[in-house]
């Protein structure tokens, strides 16, 4: 099982910028151990939450045909604490991107304030070196994508809205018969 920590997209800016909402849930298993008697959502899990709206937006920028991953956080810094009941916006902007990599800034707000502030590098894997390892599945992955509305707001530079790519299509058609 693959452990997802955004909810939605709210906002998609092709090759610049994505805002996705995280609602904090006491029923989320993170809060049977982590801090027995006083529910926090691990900052941990935060990171990971903007993370994934950052890999997001780099794959998106290469049509999801680069397999991207987390290399490095530079900075993250968490200025308040999120409980259940919470709704974290995350909210990533791509500073710098290119070939091998990209570099994202990101922030999570708690209901408006600011809640967390990071850098995060990510990484293209190598052809070469990673050949035959595939990250996702395409056609659960698509799913997957339709399930955060992606494409229900993302735009590309012009304002017009971003299509699912052809060959996530083809790997729907191919399994699903859509």
């Amino acid at each position: 099982m693959r452990w997802i920590w955004i909810d939605r997209f709210t906002a998609f800016e092709s090759g610049h910028r994505a805002v996705a909402v995280k609602n904090v849930s006491f029923t989320e298993e993170q809060f049977d151990d982590y801090t027995p008697g006083y529910p926090l959502m691990p900052s941990t899990l935060i990171l990971e939450g903007l993370a994934q709206a950052g890999g997001l937006l780099v794959g998106e920028h290469y049509d999801f045909k680069e397999r991207v991953v987390l290399a490095k956080v530079g900075k993250a810094i968490f200025h308040e604490l999120a409980t259940p009941g919470d709704t974290l916006t995350y909210t990533v902007v791509i500073e710098d991107i290119k070939p091998d990599g990209a570099i994202v800034r990101g922030t999570s707000l708690l209901e408006g304030r600011l809640q967390a502030e990071v850098d995060i590098v990510f990484a293209h894997l190598d052809d070469e070196r990673f050949q035959g390892v595939d990250l996702f599945i395409p056609e659960e992955f698509s799913q997957m994508l339709r399930m955060y509305r992606l494409y229900d707001v993302a735009k590309d530079s012009d304002g017009n809205a971003v299509e699912v790519p052809e060959h996530l299509r083809a790997a729907e058609r191919e399994v699903y018969g859509v």
